[in-house]
């Protein structure tokens, strides 16, 4: 059965779709009043460090916890359903 002219077409009009759609990210103008504060760039050097903990700690943690029952009881973890 032979392929249909469309289908042979969509991934090409797709393409160009997501390479002329404008990207939804712009820059934020500059404020230098705000940019240079000190704790501003405090949170520039602990932002990675606070997200890199999330991931390696927290997130297998809150796992670990949420799969047992006994261990749900223990820490107190309430499902938000």
């Amino acid at each position: 059965m032979p392929k249909r002219r469309t289908t042979r077409w969509m991934p090409v009009a797709i393409l160009m779709l997501a390479l002329l759609a404008p990207a939804g990210a712009w820059s934020d103008p500059h404020d230098p009043q705000e940019s240079g504060h000190p704790f501003r760039v405090l949170a520039y050097v602990l932002h990675p460090v606070g997200v890199v903990i999330d991931t390696v700690v927290f997130r297998p943690a809150h796992w670990f916890v949420h799969r047992a029952d006994w261990l749900e009881t223990l820490f107190g973890h309430d499902d938000h359903d």
